[in-house]
């Protein structure tokens, strides 16, 4: 009777025995797969920052230090967390218009209500621009700003408008064009500081400035008469400067003509005086000779080429009896 006891209660022990040692197989794998989860859990706390960012450290959500590109460790979330934030990138918005394929088969496409924007002088024009920038403050830029895309591209906007605003429609499509876009990059800086949002503009490239599609036509009208109004001005000054010159060397060539035969005159009659001075001194010393002379001399010049006979006044009377054919044959 005992013997049959045993053997009944042999396989209870053994039972037994085994539930003992599964019980402490398992308190054993429960702590290993406690210690697996919490390594796990600790390496969740290595990360890496790339060449061209940098690491921003929060803990419990509150910054607390910045490190530099490598392989890294914090401790695990929701400890703390790492913000990465590339700061060598250079990232664009693009205003009144979207890229819908990249080069080098590009496509795009406008968004009016964007690009139209109101003149100073009352007219609408359609400008399109390129922002460009980086991040300067990575911290301003993680912390102070929730969408930095929307904030540039609201705040460009705003800032292009109104320098379009200050210019009329001409100055925007023509001369200003290139003065819009300085402006616009230095108060859209400015704004951006305001705001605290760690960017910096690098460049701003108006892509398109041109008058609405439904009056282009007439804008061109415009263009073609302002080109043929400039054609006929250059043509005019071209004129201006080939008659010009002409007219002032005929007017200075007349002003020396003038001038030389001013002094002809002059002369002439300083000669003139000189001769009559010499006269008067000659007729002076001797009047009635010089008068005699004067007479003879004038009568040469009135009557050249005749033959004269000169009678004294108290000849008078014997001038019946005076053969003057005689007279002037013998004279031959």
């Amino acid at each position: 009777m005992s013997s049959f006891i045993d053997r009944v209660l042999e396989p209870q022990s053994e039972n037994a025995d085994w539930q003992r040692r599964l019980r402490k197989m398992q308190g054993w794998i429960g702590w290993i797969v406690i210690v697996v989860i919490i390594a796990i859990y600790l390496l969740t706390g290595i990360y890496t920052i790339g060449p061209s960012e940098v690491g921003l450290v929060k803990q419990f959500g509150r910054y607390v230090a910045t490190v530099d590109p490598g392989i890294h460790y914090h401790l695990p979330a929701p400890i703390q967390s790492v913000v990465a934030v590339n700061v060598l990138e250079v990232r664009k918005e693009e205003i009144g218009f979207r890229t819908v394929s990249p080069p080098p088969s590009p496509r795009y496409q406008t968004v009016e209500t964007e690009a139209l924007m109101l003149t100073g002088d009352g007219n609408i024009a359609h400008v399109e621009m390129i922002v460009q920038y980086r991040v300067k403050d990575a911290e301003q830029f993680a912390f102070n700003i929730i969408n930095p895309k929307v904030i540039i591209k609201q705040a460009a906007e705003a800032v292009l408008r109104e320098q379009v605003a200050t210019r009329t429609l001409d100055e925007t499509l023509t001369e200003e064009r290139d003065v819009i876009g300085a402006d616009t990059i230095i108060a859209l800086q400015a704004l951006l500081d305001v705001y605290g949002a760690g960017i910096v503009v690098g460049n701003i490239q108006l892509q398109d400035a041109k008058p609405p599609r439904e009056v282009i036509s007439a804008f061109d009208d415009v263009n073609s008469a302002r080109q043929d109004k400039e054609k006929l001005i250059n043509k005019a000054e071209e004129y201006a400067m080939d008659i010009l010159p002409r007219s002032r060397g005929q007017a200075q060539e007349i002003a020396n003509q003038a001038v030389a035969y001013k002094q002809e005159r002059i002369k002439r009659a300083e000669g003139d005086v000189a001769r009559f001075l010499e006269v008067l001194t000659k007729y002076e010393l001797g009047e009635e000779v010089t008068r005699t002379r004067m007479y003879i001399e004038t009568m040469e010049s009135i009557l050249p080429g005749m033959e004269k006979i000169i009678l004294s006044r108290e000849a008078s009377g014997v001038l019946k009896l005076l053969d003057l054919d005689r007279a002037l044959q013998g004279g031959e």
